[in-house]
């Protein structure tokens, strides 16, 4: 079980880490669709307005405003979780933070995920993903 745990808490990290644009580095958000299955949704559900997307949809334009100046410094890090796992499914209830400076104001926010991971023939990946900021 402890295998499995440390396996999910790398996807959570890598997933987090993908949109980290600190001191001028490249985010890496194309490795989200090695980290979900290709069928993967995310969900935003910020303020009672409800976002459905598929990988594409969601990482292009992420990939566009944290790289054209939109946002900058930004990160995101998960500050506690509670994961379940049974078989080859689990779930994971994240709260994280995030900080950086939006078209040159500085800002940091925080929130909750709600993660679902699947056992595939390629190891554990993510199924979906909803959010929702405080």
């Amino acid at each position: 079980m402890s295998e499995v745990k440390a396996e999910l808490n790398q996807l959570m990290c890598t997933f987090l880490g993908a949109f980290t644009n600190l001191g001028g580095t490249r985010p890496g958000v194309e490795v989200i669709r090695e980290l979900f299955i290709p069928q993967g949704m995310i969900i935003s559900n910020v303020a009672g307005k409800l976002v459905v997307y598929d990988l594409d949809t969601f990482i292009e334009p992420r990939e566009k405003m944290l790289t054209d100046g939109t946002l900058t410094e930004f990160s995101e890090w998960e500050v506690a979780e509670r994961t379940e796992i049974f078989g080859s499914i689990a779930h994971r209830f994240s709260e994280y933070r995030k900080s950086g400076c939006l078209k040159g104001e500085r800002f940091e926010g925080s929130g909750r995920k709600t993660t679902q991971f699947v056992r595939t023939a390629d190891g554990w990946r993510m199924s979906s993903m909803a959010w929702d900021d405080v």
